[in-house]
């Protein structure tokens, strides 16, 4: 064994038997039609009286919403269709999504509903009375993230950018605010960058009693403004202009309020706060508004309580800080006591504490070198979540008893597992998957007992037995610097150990993320699949700043992002340049977004390593991307200018010989195309030759119709005449 190739036992054995019969070799037509997706339950989720569930069942001439018996999986029939709803409502309403109220007798349902950004969406909404099967329409046209009040008498909305009310037994809308204003005050929703960044986008609240509204208003006037050309079809092209906050420069000024139901009013609190962002608002049981403000180094994460009483007394609750920056995320619940149960990385990997109403005493229930990725919510007894706890590329899911830390594992199994609890935690659907197993999902009772089998994707399994499948083999890779790194190789279904091959590393490498996971990869996964049958050996690895290994090897890329990444990418290939069956002349690497720029800087930071690169929407220098995130990880670059500027792969353009394909889309609003045609213009400088391609009105995802189709062509035909 090669002393850089640290065999684990991850490593599976073949899952499909190889029969007598020839089997097919995966075409890139196979992948992109799809053809290696499984099935999973449709719309699952559980009904608020914690004991029953539905899904969402289709045939060739209506679609229904069935009920179900969690403990006997028994169907209770159909609850609506959609020829059921259309029909009261004179007209077709092709739902899409559906919520009951907390007695479950009347249900909102979307339809027509659109994406906006990456998960702001606008739709048609109707409430359906199950008993007397009537149906209103949530005012006249779209709005947005309309919410049940938790008595089930109310619903609140998103109309330009303004927040309303309706209550649902006279139909009456009370206007909650009217100072909405597009690309300038923004009521109940968010902005872009704390869409994008936050990852959220409906911005108010109910408390638990339904007496009160909490909601963020955004005050973009003074955000500068970013536009975009729109070509469509028409003689002259269009421009889309939003609000969009570039490291260093002015944020929207977000302000915290709540409307009392009662008297219509609106009232101001945190006036008296010091902060720059509100990632996070929730109500504990106490029915006290619990406010997450953040400084603009996203170092010191604060928890305010608001009482919404006569005076609105607002107190510390929780201080979280970090020397780099504190991860804001969902991680968080309460106790029917109170108590709050959450996320910290405090002891160097992340695990769940919990602490009292007051937050006065914080004790730890999580411990170990792994870190917890999600929590699901806890029953007083017991919390429930997802950790890394067995190896980095996995995910199990767990519950931790709170009194003792105790924690037992209810998922079983070498791959990735995640849970959907019911309300009150009772029972919860498992999924679980890994490099040979297309996803599974089953139902459970809380202290893991399988009730049955939901999907085992059986008839996927079978089809895969008609391939050639390679399973990715998982191991560590030990760079010369003596730096152990997660990686995964795919060998052709062929492999000769006597010949040498071609090797292309698939790279993203952003903070926290991962490439190198044990589950089933219908899309890429597949993809490397045909590459592999082209006669290449594909390969990636996560290197340092990547997540599941802990606070420090997350955070030690702090105010240099690129640094440590691209030498522990370009140590890798070093390390696989030395096996006797990687050909080291030829290695080349391709990612897309935070990907993209690290394959950009490979090529020019590597040129004596890499032959060629793909950068797909590549970030090329931070100071053209979004406040939040780049500052999280950067600062701004008034304060760390050669930050932002030594690992820019626009500054090392003339170091490039290999090699070098660059794709975006024109209409790209999270990693602007700005950052394709100023790399653009450094090479043109540089006089360095490269291949460039522009798909026009696309956005950061680059499809719609044959797009990807023609992307992953592009894309493998460079490799395949370049490598």
């Amino acid at each position: 064994m090669h002393r850089n190739l640290l065999q684990i036992t991850l490593v599976f054995a073949t899952l499909f038997s190889f029969s007598s019969v020839a089997q097919e070799t995966i075409t890139l037509e196979d992948v992109m039609r799809g053809t290696f997706f499984g099935r999973s339950p449709e719309a699952f989720q559980s009904m608020p009286d914690g004991i029953h569930y539905t899904m969402v069942k289709s045939d060739d001439s209506d679609r229904y919403v069935v009920k179900y018996d969690f403990a006997s999986g028994d169907s209770l029939g159909v609850v609506f269709s959609m020829s059921d709803i259309s029909e009261v409502a004179g007209k077709e309403i092709p739902f899409s999504t559906y919520t009951f109220n907390s007695t479950q007798d009347k249900v909102v349902i979307g339809a027509n509903i659109r994406s906006i950004y990456r998960r702001s969406t606008i739709g048609e909404y109707y409430v359906y009375d199950l008993t007397n099967k009537s149906i209103t329409a949530i005012t006249d046209g779209r709005v947005q993230y309309p919410s049940l009040s938790p008595d089930g008498s109310m619903v609140a909305f998103v109309r330009n950018n303004n927040l309303f009310r309706m209550d649902l037994s006279t139909r009456e809308v009370a206007q909650i605010t009217d100072d909405g204003e597009e690309n300038n005050i923004i009521n109940g929703s968010t902005d872009w960058v704390y869409e994008e960044e936050f990852a959220f986008t409906k911005a108010f609240w109910w408390s638990p009693n339904s007496e009160h509204i909490a909601f963020l208003r955004f005050d973009e006037s003074e955000v500068p403004t970013f536009s975009m050309d729109v070509y469509g079809n028409e003689l002259y092209p269009q421009q889309e202009v939003f609000k969009y906050p570039k490291a260093g420069e002015k944020n929207a000024v977000v302000t915290f309020h709540v409307h009392e139901v009662a008297t219509g009013n609106n009232v101001t609190a945190l006036d008296n706060i010091e902060y720059e962002y509100i990632p996070r608002v929730a109500w504990n049981p106490e029915n006290e508004a619990i406010v997450f403000t953040s400084n603009r180094h996203q170092n010191k994460l604060m928890l305010y309580t608001v009482e919404p009483d006569e005076d609105y007394e607002v107190e510390e609750y929780l201080t979280e800080t970090d020397s780099a920056y504190v991860e804001v995320n969902d991680n968080f619940t309460f106790t029917t006591e109170g108590d709050l149960i959450f996320t910290s990385e405090r002891d160097g990997y992340n695990h769940i504490y919990i602490t009292d109403e007051d937050g006065e005493e914080v004790e730890q229930i999580t411990r170990g070198a792994w870190d917890v990725s999600e929590v699901y919510g806890t029953d007083d007894k017991y919390v429930y979540f997802q950790a890394a706890a067995v190896h980095p590329s996995q995910q199990e899911v767990y519950r931790a008893r709170i009194s003792n830390g105790r924690i037992q594992r209810l998922s079983t199994g070498d791959g990735t597992a995640g849970a959907t609890f019911s309300e009150g935690m009772q029972y919860y659907m498992l999924s679980f998957q890994n490099i040979n197993t297309p996803a599974k999902f089953t139902m459970h009772e809380a202290d893991g007992t399988e009730l049955r089998v939901l999907e085992d994707n059986a008839a996927l399994i079978e089809r895969m037995s008609n391939y050639h499948y390679s399973p990715k083999e998982f191991f560590f890779v030990e760079t010369e610097d003596g730096v152990e790194l997660s990686a995964w190789m795919i060998k052709p279904h062929d492999f000769d150990e006597t010949k040498e091959y071609p090797l292309l590393m698939f790279v993203y490498g952003g903070p926290g993320s991962q490439t190198v996971n044990n589950n089933w990869d219908a899309y890429n996964g597949m993809y490397y699949q045909y590459l592999a049958s082209q006669g290449y050996i594909i390969a990636s690895v996560d290197n340092r700043g990547t997540g599941m290994r802990g606070r420090d090897f997350k955070k030690i890329t702090y105010q240099q992002l690129g640094h440590y990444e691209t030498i522990d990418q370009i140590g890798a290939a070093k390390a696989f340049g030395e096996m006797d069956f990687i050909d080291e002349d030829r290695i080349g690497i391709w990612g897309w977004s935070y990907g993209g720029y690290m394959s950009s800087n490979c090529l020019a930071k590597g040129a004596d390593v890499f032959k060629m690169a793909i950068a797909v929407a590549p970030v090329t220098n931070w100071r053209f991307y979004d406040s939040i995130y780049t500052e999280r990880y950067m600062r701004t670059p008034q304060e760390n200018a050669s930050g932002y500027d030594d690992n820019s792969p626009i500054n090392h353009v003339r170091k490039i010989t290999g090699d070098y394909l660059l794709i975006h889309g024109s209409a790209d609003d999270n990693v602007h195309v700005q950052n394709t045609t100023r790399m653009v213009e450094a090479l043109v400088q540089a006089n360095v030759q490269f291949d460039l391609f522009i798909y026009p009105d696309k956005n950061h995802g680059i499809y719609g119709g044959m797009t990807r189709y023609h992307l992953y062509t592009k894309m493998s035909n460079f490799i395949q005449e370049n490598l």
